[in-house]
């Protein structure tokens, strides 16, 4: 399967109100470590793309399928420690233990298991900003704090402790699409 540059909506920094489609520099960067990556990344059907620009209350992962530039989006947290004032908006990422904070880079999606939040997927981090992804427990689960009756109540969502947490009725999507070495890239630009 040929991954180049999709051909899809361009959705800038300045206009985040409609995020139908990511970013094309964010596109650009989840491609280039595709291809930094490749020889761990097993799955190319579709990548995970986490804009962390957006603010929490509006769905900004994607689910994008790289050939067609199709995506589906949904809501996802962000952590507690990249948002210590909990405008809604990421700060500051860290890799540091204990930080509470999300981490930037390239994921290689590992395997599924139940944990205290239910079924989850572990997270492998690729790049130096997000090496200390297994150890810090970062991974893919479902949260109380995640949906649409949340951001409608709070005008936001909770946050994690780093992790990617989705709603409940969307974690079946996410785990079931992003399975095992898939790609899932994180950043604010």
């Amino acid at each position: 399967m040929a991954l180049g540059m999709p051909s899809i909506a361009k959705a800038t920094a300045a206009d985040r109100s409609n995020l139908a489609e990511p970013p094309e520099e964010l596109v650009a960067r989840a491609m280039e470590a595709f291809r930094r990556h490749r020889d761990q990344i097993i799955a190319t059907d579709v990548i995970g793309i986490a804009d962390y620009a957006a603010h929490s209350r509006l769905p900004r992962f994607y689910i994008l399928d790289p050939v067609s530039g199709r995506s589906q989006t949904l809501l996802v947290a962000h952590g507690r420690g990249s948002d210590p004032a909990h405008s809604g908006f990421v700060q500051q990422f860290s890799n540091r233990p204990g930080s509470a904070a999300s981490s930037s880079g390239a994921y290689l999606a590992a395997n599924r298991y139940v944990g205290s939040h239910g079924e989850s997927r572990r997270l492998a981090g690729l790049d130096p900003q997000n090496s200390n992804a297994m150890d810090r427990a970062i991974v893919i689960h479902p949260a109380w704090y995640v949906g649409p009756d949340i951001v409608a109540q709070q005008g936001k969502l909770g946050r994690s402790d780093g992790c990617f947490a989705f709603s409940e009725s969307d974690i079946g999507t996410v785990l079931n699409r992003l399975g095992e070495g898939h790609l899932i890239y994180a950043d604010k630009i």
